[in-house]
């Protein structure tokens, strides 16, 4: 097939030469041979080349550049990136951690997102190009893994994720290579033993991107000597309780979904947690919130770690009245001296932006407070430097009177 050739408009190649790897329809002047879901190699109007990556008429994002280079996307090349990404996460073999080991366009390879759990890859396929690889793409990773030393059990597919369908695509799950996963896989974390459903929890199974702030909240925890018996954390939206897991203080986890606290309980009890020192409370995080307030109720630790409020630029300001509202009453819950631990994973809200949604909460909650440390993913989750929008989640860790 003759690869398709993509021109782009006089004067809109700069992105392109800076390597960005998303080309928009308005930057393109025309196509030619270009067919969705295949290589194609872009231009600029003087013909000169700009990059090669894949194409799709029915997304907004119509080509995503994989190299900048003037080089054959083949087995080859993927073997490279895949060995890249792979070195990064494991500079020597671990058989059982939990890690993000492609990160899409923060490791070149848009599209592509691979998690591992144990001896499990959690393989997702975001877009037309990549659907149609990932059968090879989960075999080349099962060999890449054994020739670093490390033994892949099985490859599932969790491509359930509302994106596909602007690349055309519906949302499909189920095992790509191997043997299937067991119901509840436990993966090592430090010295935890966490467990993911990797069918039908979320994400891939587990929020990898978060592990490094669990630890923090174990730091805390330690530098003030938290008891169970006198020290109180709050993590709401707590999914499997990640947070409060490395805490030494009692534990109030608060989640909508009766799935998640009774993944949480689990985790918690393989732990070696006892019932009496966690609290599993099933109820709207927003409603919750409002009504410890009017108990004045109060905790050395409050985290807000919400899933995404903005799934695009229209849903800034409607996400922006959800960020104030939770972290206006995380700020009343918090004792005087004690944290707030918050965050925004909505890639349509700038760091600055959520910066000042918490200061606003802050000046209507009449606290005082401190950053003490600007939050973000784990190193397993670099991103780009060429590619800002790669910075999805950002939080702070503040001191509070």
């Amino acid at each position: 097939m003759t690869e398709g050739i993509i021109h782009i408009r006089k004067g809109r190649e700069k992105p392109i030469r800076n390597q960005h790897p998303w080309i928009f329809s308005g930057a393109i002047f025309k196509a030619d041979n270009a067919v969705d879901g295949e290589l194609v190699t872009v231009v600029d109007h003087k013909q000169n080349f700009l990059g090669r990556g894949y194409w799709n008429h029915k997304s907004q994002i119509q080509v995503r550049i994989m190299t900048w280079q003037d080089e054959a996307i083949d087995e080859a090349w993927w073997r490279k990136k895949l060995q890249q990404a792979i070195a990064l996460r494991y500079p020597k073999p671990e058989f059982y951690a939990g890690h993000r080991i492609v990160n899409a366009e923060n490791d070149f390879v848009p599209g592509l997102i691979v998690d591992r759990y144990s001896g499990f890859l959690v393989l997702q396929a975001l877009t037309l190009y990549i659907d149609r690889q990932k059968q090879m793409i989960a075999e080349l990773l099962v060999e890449l893994f054994e020739e670093a030393g490390m033994s892949i059990k099985g490859v599932y597919e969790r491509s359930d994720v509302d994106v596909r369908g602007k690349e055309g695509l519906k949302q499909v799950t189920g095992l790509l290579w191997g043997e299937e996963p067991p119901e509840l896989l436990p993966f090592r974390d430090d010295n935890l033993i966490r467990v993911v459903d990797v069918r039908t929890g979320h994400k891939t199974g587990y929020y990898l991107d978060q592990r490094e702030n669990h630890a923090l909240v174990e730091q805390l925890s330690q530098k003030h000597t938290w008891t169970k018996e006198e020290n109180r954390i709050l993590n709401t939206f707590s999914f499997s309780g990640g947070f409060g897991l490395r805490s030494s203080a009692h534990v109030v986890n608060v989640d909508s979904s009766q799935e998640a606290l009774e993944l949480a309980e689990h985790t918690y009890h393989g732990n070696e947690w006892h019932r009496n020192d966690v609290e599993f409370i099933q109820a709207d995080v927003f409603d919750f919130l409002r009504d410890e307030v009017e108990r004045e109720s109060q905790y050395d630790l409050v985290i807000l770690d919400p899933p995404k409020f903005a799934h695009n630029k229209r849903q800034v300001d409607s996400a922006a009245r959800g960020y104030k509202d939770i972290n206006l009453n995380g700020f009343k819950l918090v004792k005087s001296g004690g944290y707030l631990m918050t965050f925004s994973c909505s890639g349509a809200i700038s760091r600055d932006l959520f910066q000042k949604i918490v200061f606003g909460a802050l000046a209507d909650s009449g606290r005082q407070a401190q950053i003490v440390k600007h939050l973000s993913a784990g190193d397993d989750h670099p991103i780009a430097l060429t590619f800002p929008e790669g910075e999805y989640l950002k939080g702070l860790l503040l001191r509070v009177y």
